[in-house]
């Protein structure tokens, strides 16, 4: 019904619609590694074991990353690509520019 509504007022359904419940999981998953970092400097723990999990938190929302830029070119640049034309043009320069920003985190 959602996707509906979003059809009828003229937007898509994002490209992670459909793994929704998935991404939310692994966002709070890495919300309660953010949490534990800070008890981590709270609790003045050792600087490696800290940016052990400084790692670990940022492979986690590199993860995220990664599942919602697969479906973006799945969903959205695929649908441009069929539509052609400017559409397509201008799916692929948005995809290449947040690819680009992915890569200089």
């Amino acid at each position: 019904m959602e996707q509906l509504e979003q059809v009828e007022a003229g937007q898509e359904a994002p490209g992670y619609h459909d793994d929704k419940e998935a991404v939310l999981k692994r966002l709070r998953l890495i919300e309660g590694q953010i949490r534990g970092l800070q008890r981590m400097v709270q609790e003045d723990q050792y600087c490696i074991d800290v940016l052990t999990q400084v790692a670990a938190t940022t492979k986690g929302l590199q993860a995220v990353a990664m599942q919602l830029l697969e479906g973006h070119l799945e969903h959205c640049v695929r649908e441009a690509m069929v539509a052609g034309g400017d559409v397509a043009r201008d799916k692929v320069t948005e995809a290449s520019h947040a690819i680009g920003r992915l890569l200089r985190t």
